[in-house]
């Protein structure tokens, strides 16, 4: 029993030696992978919106859809979707997106009528 440990032990380390080496052929690479698989790399032109959601129903469902809906879009740093205060606060790149491009994205989630985007407000990020 403790030979077949013992192996057990010995082919486990391997191959966590082997399985975490490091591949990363760029080390100043300013991008970052997201659970999305998306490449986020510095914003050029950082800029903040933050709206207002009207027709959310229930924080998972709702709010969290929206929330991944955003950040997955090209150009987003990061979303959040606060379903208590129904505000939406978003830092992306105005080189590849523009505030419409967010409210459209909220508005057509689901089924395209159920959430209502109002109060825009954008500013540079600090």
């Amino acid at each position: 029993m403790k030979f077949s440990k013992s192996i057990l032990s010995l082919a486990f380390t391997s191959l966590l030696f082997v399985g975490c080496k490091n591949n990363d052929k760029n080390p100043t690479d300013t991008t970052t992978k997201t659970g999305t698989n998306k490449e986020i790399s510095a914003a050029v032109k950082p800029e903040t919106a933050s709206f207002t959601i009207d027709g959310m129903t229930c924080p998972e469902g709702c709010a969290k859809t929206i929330e991944k809906k955003l950040s997955e879009m090209n150009g987003v740093q990061n979303a959040k979707v606060d379903f208590d205060k129904k505000q939406a606060t978003v830092n992306f790149d105005l080189d590849k997106l523009k505030s419409e491009d967010l409210v459209k994205a909220v508005e057509t989630t689901g089924d395209g009528q159920t959430y209502k985007v109002s109060n825009v407000k954008t500013g540079t990020k600090s």
